[in-house]
């Protein structure tokens, strides 16, 4: 038969949509024609298939019209990941294997010697199959193969070289061909024990107040900004903040790492650990929020289920900045194109660092101030009042004095102070736990992901709260999204203090995280 048909998927946003790469012989003026909407990394297979089929010891069809089609025609198709697919599709229609392949799908970039590179987007393709709970076995590359294969109730195969694949389905009888396939075995994921690594929180000395703030943040799944002078530790405590959230459970680990393979950034090294993403402020706004064509995923994405650093945050381009609006209150990015659209996830918390002005010195007693106010009006300004208001923490944080940084002397853990300065990472995790525990109890969700009529159903504010609330507020000039920002915010902190009421201690710490930036004198 001079035409077959082999399974294999594409990759569209977060999605693996299927694709059929039909492959046809006919006699005629010989030819290697590729349509489907291909790529131009797609339409390069025609070298790579000819020189792999010939080193893994199989005849071309050097004489027959050959015509590749990956259907349907109006999805756009990248990368390699074909290669693998239309390789056996010849040999398939050739004749030189069988033709009855539709319990596999295939996917793998081939080198011209016949190796299999491994692909991106491996996670994608086996959750896709994984939800549509079709009983289709996944062949990939042998180092693509042990991403896959994390994804439970998974069929996955590695392979190293074409010669492997072609072997497994020699034509013969149906029943050696069924039992030829069983050459190909199925990969056993490994059991990934190992403990995720973050920095830890008491290396950082002193900024109690700041390590307080991490914990709601934390606990809430609060955005932060932290204001300070240079050196004062704010990469330091955004670097750790990692360490404070909560173990990732399997679900978020398969969307994290799923998006990091779409990138080609995933190592198993790193399965179970929350990302920590941290763009340099000349980043443009597609590095941000992801682009190109077709679109890929940006650092946001990179970072869902994690944590996206912005230090030095007037630095970045405006455009930058403003794109991250959206994703924010949605936790998801749509990317639109001419001729495709796009969608991923975006679920990530922020943690913001600046300067207070240019110099960065504003407000030091350790440095006079050498910015004008015209510099440090303009300085502040480039971050717009509606990004301002989608980050629920602004904290000050303030310079060490050389004296507290290089004393030898540190204070012991107190278990009476619940706040200590030298907490470790695992001790302010087992609260931010139980604090998430509460709310995702009462609410199924964490406190900054409140909306709308749950806002008020779950709050439990007391009637002395609410007037003050109320009153900070109006002499504050908040605007709606701010006041309902700080009492999620409030929530949050009696969650910690194990409080079924929201009172007015809770909102009057709340209010106080939100006052960071200073006007010129």
């Amino acid at each position: 038969m001079s035409l077959s048909q082999i399974k294999s998927r594409a990759l569209l946003g977060l999605s693996a949509p299927s694709v059929i790469v039909e492959v046809h012989l006919a006699n005629g003026l010989p030819s290697f024609t590729l349509v489907g909407l291909a790529d131009v990394e797609v339409k390069e297979a025609r070298e790579r298939v000819r020189s792999a089929i010939l080193n893994a010891g199989f005849e071309f069809p050097h004489n027959k019209r050959i015509t590749v089609n990956l259907a349907p025609a109006d999805l756009p198709k990248d990368s390699g990941r074909f290669d693998l697919p239309i390789a056996l599709g010849i040999l398939a229609a050739s004749g030189q294997i069988v033709n009855s392949l539709s319990d596999y799908e295939f996917a793998g970039e081939l080198s011209l010697s016949g190796q299999l590179r491994p692909v991106r987007g491996a996670l994608a393709m086996s959750l896709a199959l994984h939800e549509a709970s079709t009983p289709v076995k996944l062949v990939l590359p042998q180092e693509s193969a042990q991403e896959a294969a994390l994804v439970p109730s998974s069929y996955v195969i590695g392979v190293a070289h074409l010669s492997e694949v072609a072997h497994a389905f020699l034509p013969g009888k149906p029943s050696q061909a069924n039992l030829a396939a069983q050459a190909l075995n199925r990969l056993q994921p490994k059991a990934e024990t190992q403990i995720p690594h973050y920095p830890e929180l008491a290396e950082v000395k002193g900024q109690t107040l700041a390590k307080r703030v991490l914990e709601i943040a934390a606990a809430g799944g609060h955005s932060l900004l932290m204001v300070g002078p240079p050196g004062a530790g704010k990469s330091m405590l955004a670097q750790r903040f990692a360490g404070l959230l909560p173990p990732m459970t399997q679900q978020e680990a398969l969307e994290s790492a799923a998006v990091a393979s779409l990138a080609g950034q995933f190592h198993l090294q790193t399965w179970g650990q929350r990302p920590t993403r941290s763009p340099h402020h000349t980043a443009s706004a597609i590095a941000l929020v992801g682009g190109g064509v077709p679109p890929r995923p940006g650092e946001i994405s990179l970072a869902h289920h994690g944590i996206l650093f912005l230090d030095e945050l007037p630095e970045f381009p405006r455009m930058a900045l403003e794109a991250l609006r959206e994703p924010l209150e949605s936790g998801h990015i749509s990317i639109a194109r001419a001729t495709t659209r796009a969608q991923y996830p975006a679920k990530f918390q922020l943690i913001a660092a600046m300067n207070p002005c240019p110099c960065g010195y504003l407000g030091s007693t350790q440095k006079a101030c050498r910015c004008s106010p015209e510099q440090i009006n303009r300085y502040q300004g480039k971050l717009s009042g509606p990004l301002l208001d989608r980050i629920d923490l602004h904290i000050e944080v303030s310079a060490m004095s050389a004296d507290d940084l290089l004393s030898p002397k540190t204070a012991s853990f107190n278990p009476q102070n619940r706040h200590s300065a030298n907490e470790t990472s695992d001790l302010v995790q087992q609260r931010c736990a139980q604090a998430r525990e509460i709310a995702q109890q009462r609410q199924g969700k964490p406190n900054s992901a409140l909306q709308g009529k749950e806002l008020e159903e779950q709050m439990n504010l007391s009637n002395e709260a609410r007037l003050f609330l109320m009153g900070a507020a109006t002499r504050l000039g908040w605007s709606a999204r701010v006041t309902h920002r700080s009492l999620k915010v409030a929530r949050t902190i009696a969650d910690l203090a194990q409080a079924p009421e929201t009172q007015i201690t809770h909102v009057a710490e709340a209010i106080q995280y939100r006052r960071a930036l200073r006007s010129p004198q």
